[in-house]
């Protein structure tokens, strides 16, 4: 794992140490870690919509559709 330093304004800063304290994580390090990938998450996320917003339909997302969604994501769950 490599290092980075960076030099945060005094309001951000403040913001880790409520965070820190809040969450009780052991070090700003692992609040700021935390931080960073939720963010990567949420840009994979944003993207994953997009390209689903801008693709053409396949099928019509009615009640029967969700209903088969709901039962695959049961049988992932169960194994």
């Amino acid at each position: 794992m490599s290092t980075m330093k960076i030099s945060p304004p005094d309001s951000l800063k403040s913001f880790v140490d409520e965070q820190v304290t809040r969450r009780r994580c052991d070090t700003r390090k692992e609040d700021v870690s935390e931080v960073l990938l939720k963010d990567i998450d949420l840009l994979r996320l944003r993207g994953i919509l997009l390209k689903g917003a801008v693709s053409a339909p396949t099928m019509p997302a009615d009640a029967n559709y969700f209903g088969k969604l709901r039962e695959r994501v049961k049988e992932r769950a169960r194994g």
